[in-house]
C-alpha cells in the first residue's frame, strides 16, 4: 500500500493482457455558450480508457463537469470537440447500448412498475412481450418481486431506484451509466443500494460509469476512482482500488479503505473543495 494512486498519464498500466475496451475518449470538450455571455468551458482535454466490465466512480468537486461527462457518454449531450467511443460505435447520440440510471428515479405514476420497466422498449417500438420475461427476471433479482403490478406511490425510495435501475438493464447494453442514483436516500438504504448494485454489477458484467459525491462510495464500489478538478473540469487523478471482491460493508473498516479515502480527500482538499 505504498503506492494507492495512479496518475493519468500512467493509466493505460492498469489495463490487463488482452482485455478490450468498452469507452474509449480522447481531448473532450465541452464548452457551453449562450448569448451575451462569456463562453463556460465545463469539460477541458479529457482522454482516458475503460475496459470491458469495469467499475468506475467519478468523483470531484460540485461543478466539474462529473454529470456534463457522464451525459456525452450516454449520447443525451453533444461534445464540442474531441472524441467519444462506446464499443466501435462513436458517440452521436443515445443507443441501446447504453443504460441511463438519473439522480431520480422517474417512474411515471400512472403505470405499474413492470409497464415503467418495459417502457424503453415501447418508445424504440420493440415487441415489449418479448421483453416481459426478462423484466421479471431482473425484478426477483433486485428484490422486487411481487411488486410488478405496484405503482411507484406504493414503493419506498430505495425500491423505486431498484426498478429505475432494472428500467435501464431491460435491452441488456453493455454500458450502465448512473449519475448519483443514490444521493437522495438515507445513509442505511444507501449502504443497501451499494450491496444491491455490486450484486447486479456482478452477475451482468456491465461495464458501469457511476458519479458520486461520497469519497466511501467510490472507494466501496470501484475497480477505479477517477478525481476531476474544479471546472474547467479535467482528470486529476486516476487511483486503482485494490480491495477484495465480492465486497462486503465490513471492508469500510480496514486500513486499506482509510489510505483510499484518505488519498481522494487529499486531492479534493488541495483544489480547495470536498463536495
Amino acid at each position: 500500500m505504498a503506492e494507492a494512486a495512479l496518475s493519468p498519464a500512467a493509466a493505460g498500466t492498469h489495463k490487463s493482457a488482452g482485455a478490450s475496451n468498452a469507452i474509449a475518449v480522447e481531448h473532450l470538450n465541452k464548452i457551453y455558450r449562450s448569448a451575451g455571455r462569456e463562453p463556460l468551458v465545463a469539460l477541458d482535454d479529457l482522454s482516458f480508457e475503460i475496459e470491458d466490465g469495469e467499475f468506475i466512480c467519478l468523483v470531484g468537486p460540485s461543478g466539474c463537469g462529473k454529470s456534463t461527462l457522464l451525459k456525452i457518454l450516454g449520447g443525451l449531450l453533444k461534445r464540442t470537440s474531441g472524441k467519444a467511443r462506446i464499443g466501435e460505435r462513436n458517440l452521436d447520440g443515445p443507443g441501446p447500448d447504453i443504460g441511463f440510471v438519473f439522480q431520480a428515479p422517474t417512474l411515471l405514476p400512472w403505470r405499474t412498475i413492470l409497464e415503467n420497466v418495459l417502457l424503453p422498449t415501447e418508445i424504440r417500438r420493440l415487441p415489449v412481450a418479448q421483453f416481459r420475461d426478462k423484466a421479471m427476471e431482473l425484478l426477483a433479482m433486485v428484490g422486487l418481486g411481487g411488486f410488478e403490478n405496484r405503482y411507484a406511490s406504493e414503493l419506498s425510495g430505495g425500491m423505486q431506484q431498484r426498478a429505475a435501475i432494472v428500467r435501464a438493464l431491460v435491452q441488456d447494453p453493455p454500458v450502465l451509466l448512473m449519475d448519483e442514483p443514490f444521493g437522495a436516500l438515507d445513509a442505511l438504504t444507501r449502504e443497501q443500494m451499494n450491496l444491491e448494485v455490486l450484486k447486479i454489477w456482478s452477475r451482468t458484467s456491465k461495464t458501469v460509469v457511476f458519479v458520486t459525491h461520497s469519497i466511501a462510495e467510490a472507494v466501496f464500489l470501484a475497480d477505479r476512482v477517477f478525481v476531476m478538478t474544479p471546472r474547467p473540469g479535467k482528470i486529476d487523478e486516476i487511483i486503482p482500488i485494490d480491495l477484495p471482491r465480492p465486497r462486503e460493508l465490513s471492508v469500510i473498516n480496514t486500513e486499506q479503505f482509510g489510505v483510499y479515502s484518505t488519498r481522494i480527500r487529499q486531492l479534493l482538499q488541495a483544489k480547495g473543495d470536498l463536495s
